[in-house]
Parts: structure tokens; sequence; C-alpha cells
């Protein structure tokens, strides 16, 4: 049986009576899973993740050279090639005017297998310009992708649902309109699943993500390939500064920003609303990372074995990033978001730029990115770049 939450994603029963339903098993066989998923040994499992590649655990001292060796590790655990020699080969449609700013559509080749549309939206005025490359969020909504973001111009029925999301999460504005409005070139791509990509159905992510990796593939590490190669596609379009380029995202989507600016060098700058935690302290009872589904978006087999979350982000230092968390966030502990700012700040204290790194938690804020929240990002995009 399952249901919704607050935040739209779908909850499931648990435990003995998850067990009875879909396995047919015995209580004494349930008690053998915690909370229905985890399996009752995992805590020395835990123990057994030490990350040995991680900043101050590594035998690498050098943090130039350490930053190479965790890039090399992530990079082989995303069993997706790089696509560096494949042509984007862009179409754009026609162009219309906005507040400040035009927009147009743009279908590019960010893999070999597959044309990914998404929403390009530039200012008025001669540029080159800034540019962001905003990445949305999961949510469990999939009829959007790229229109959470991005005001829809010429769907009213993606309209209608993009407006009631921003509402929801963004205090009613698009984000990558704002961004416009602002003297930034944006580009949002849908993610595969959503959107013009879509619409997945929540309980198809699973059997989509075993598939993959049946392929020798994996879903996390098409969206991570695919978020790379969409970051060099901006910086490399005339109307933008290349050295001025930033990753933005919200909940999945902060995850996809300091992931894009740990793989990408296009990456000036990365702002993470939402999506920050160590990985021990995410595995607990309760956490919505346990029902699967939805976590194979963030999964790369066997890399927790090296590194950790934060881990893997501060791979970006000592470039500018800002992470952002809400004290009431349900999907994040606090001791997970402290764990991960401690690691954060070692690695950027050893680059010697701890003043690039904002680590901030909102107390009265939960699972959202609200106007202040906004404003506070595109004051200090404003800075960085």
């Amino acid at each position: 049986m399952s249901g919704r939450d607050a935040v739209g994603r779908r909850t499931f029963v648990t435990g003995a009576a998850a067990m009875a339903l879909f396995g047919g098993a015995d209580p004494a066989r349930a008690a053998e899973l915690v909370g229905g998923n985890l399996p009752g040994f995992h805590p020395a499992l835990k123990d057994e993740l030490r990350f040995p590649l991680a900043w101050g655990t590594s035998p690498v001292r050098d943090v130039r050279a350490w930053r190479r060796a965790a890039r090399a590790a992530v990079e082989e655990h995303l069993l997706v090639d790089r696509q560096d020699g494949t042509p984007y080969a862009p179409e754009f449609g026609p162009r219309s005017d906005a507040d400040g700013y035009t927009r147009e559509s743009v279908t590019v080749s960010l893999t070999r297998y597959e044309r990914v549309r998404g929403s390009l939206l530039t200012p008025h005025g001669p540029g080159p310009f800034p540019a962001v490359l905003l990445l949305h969020d999961h949510g469990a909504r999939f009829d959007i992708g790229k229109e959470k973001l991005v005001r829809p111009w010429d769907d009213d029925t993606r309209l209608a649902s993009a407006t009631e999301w921003a509402g929801r999460y963004f205090s009613g504005r698009f984000v990558g309109d704002e961004l416009a409005r602002r003297g930034y070139v944006v580009l949002c791509l849908d993610a595969l699943g959503w959107g013009d990509r879509g619409p997945l159905a929540y309980e198809q992510q699973q059997a989509l993500a075993s598939n993959l990796y049946h392929l020798g593939s994996s879903l996390a590490g098409l969206t991570a390939r695919e978020d790379q190669r969409a970051a060099a596609f901006l910086a490399g379009l005339d109307r933008v500064d290349a050295r001025r380029v930033a990753a933005v995202g919200f909940s999945m989507g902060a995850y996809r920003a300091w992931q894009t600016a740990a793989l990408s060098d296009d990456v000036a700058a990365a702002a993470s609303v939402c999506w920050m935690t160590g990985l021990k302290e995410m595995m607990v009872p309760g956490n919505n990372t346990l029902r699967g589904q939805s976590a194979y978006y963030m999964l790369h087999p066997g890399l927790a074995r090296h590194l950790d979350i934060p881990d893997v982000a501060s791979i970006a230092a000592p470039r500018p990033m800002l992470f952002f968390h809400g004290r009431l966030d349900p999907l994040f502990p606090a001791d997970g978001v402290r764990t991960a700012h401690e690691k954060l700040r070692a690695v950027w204290r050893a680059r010697r730029a701890e003043e690039r790194l904002v680590l901030r938690t909102w107390p009265e804020l939960g699972h959202v990115f609200t106007d202040r929240m906004q404003d506070e990002v595109f004051a200090w995009l404003d800075a960085v770049l």
C-alpha cells in the first residue's frame, strides 16, 4: 500500500506488513529487516565504510593530487563512458521575448544515445553573459522537469502544473526566469524520466535502474554524464562568458549541481540547496533513501567504499560553493549535515579558500527554496561570478 507524504514523495508500508504484502513472509523473517528495508546487520556494513580515499584519510597529502585521485575514483564508478567526442548538434527553436530576456528551446546530444530538449533563456543585450546551468529536482513529479524552474511558454497544461510546483517550493517564482531577468543565460534540460523524456511512473524507477545496470550502465552515471556535458555545452555558447558558468539546483538538482562542479572544469561555482549529508547518517531507519526508487538517480555502485558524499563534492574545491540546508528538512538529519559541513570545510581550508565556501542552515525552513533563499543565492552568484 502507498500514499503521498507532505512533499509529494510516495510512502510505503514497511516492516512485517510490507513483508506480508510483498513477500508473504512470516513476522520472524520480517524482523530480520529494520524499517522494512535495512538488513539487521547493517551496523556492521556501516562500520566497514571508512572512506579510505577521503581527504585526511587518504595517504595522499598534496591536496591537488588528492583531487585528481578522488575525481578518477568517481569517474570509474559512473559506469557510463565520457562522451566528449559526441557532437552536440544543437537545434534551436524560435525565439520569443519575455521581460528583459528571450526564450527558446534547444535540443542537443548530451550523449550518443539520445537527443535531449531544454529551455534556454538569454538576457537582452550584447553579451557575453554569465550563465547558470539550472538542474531540476525529483519530487516524485515527472510530468514536468525543466518546467519546474523555467516558466513554460508554449504549453498551458505544463504551465498549470509548473505554477503549482513553483508555489509549493519556490515562493511562486520561476528561478530560471528570475536569473535571466538579472542578466544570466540559463539552460535547463530534462533528466531521463521527466517532461519530454517521460513521464516516468514512480514505481518504474527501480526497473529502469535495474535494466540500465543489466546493460552495463547506470541511471545515476547517465545523469552525471549528461549534466557534465550540459555544462560544457553552455560554456561553449557564443553568448556566454565561459569563465563565469555556475551550476544551481534544489533537492535532487542540488545533488546534481555539486556533482557537476566536482566532475566538470567548465563550472566556476555551484549553489546547492537542500541536498548534502554524510552517507552513514542518511542510512538510518525511516530515511527516504531506504525506499530505493528515487535513490537510484543518486547511487553510484561501489563508490561508498572509497568516498563519502561530501568527499565527492569537495573535489570542486577551491572554487566558490554554496550549500543551504533547512533545519526542518526531514530528508537530511542534522548530524549528517554537520558531518558533511565539517568535511567540506576541511578541504576548502586545505586549499586556503575557506572564504569561498558558504554553509548555512535556515532554522525555520524545511525542504524548500524560498524567495529569501533565492535572493541570497542570486547575490552570491553576482559576487563570485
